[in-house]
């Protein structure tokens, strides 16, 4: 008797939550991109005004600053909602690239001391290449 029991014909919503990251470089905007998503998804006739709705800053990730958007569809055909979630993400994307920033990808940063230099036994080709690593004694 302790079993909860879900019937999806009483449905009356259905919940889109996503996680996007911004790039570090972008860390001065984050405030005025949220805020402008939120505006947004509280215009967005597809969203349901009278249930949350949610757009935050939720952690700092390994290559991003990690948002969350969290709100509810006013409809529950899969298929709409399908379309309603493809037009939210979309405009986040606009969003995001209107205040001249965008979403991070996973990405390494290399810190190497002015200390350390390197013999070459060849000469090593000039501008934008690459030294042949067989040819590099740290």
């Amino acid at each position: 008797m302790n079993i909860s029991v879900e019937n999806p014909s009483r449905m009356q919503n259905r919940r889109i939550k996503q996680v996007f990251g911004l790039r570090y470089c972008d860390s001065e905007k984050v405030n005025l991109i949220l805020e402008d998503i939120r505006s947004y998804l509280r215009r967005h006739e597809g969203i349901d005004q009278d249930k949350i709705i949610m757009v935050n800053f939720i952690s700092f990730g390994g290559s991003s600053l990690d948002c969350q958007i969290y709100c509810f569809t006013k409809t529950t055909d899969w298929a709409a909602y399908l379309l309603i979630q493809e037009k939210v993400l979309l405009e986040i994307v606009k969003i995001i690239h209107g205040h001249d920033a965008d979403i991070a990808f996973p990405t390494r940063t290399l810190d190497i001391p002015n200390t350390l230099h390197y013999e070459s036994d060849v000469e090593l080709p000039k501008q934008n290449a690459s030294p042949p690593l067989e040819a590099v004694k740290f």
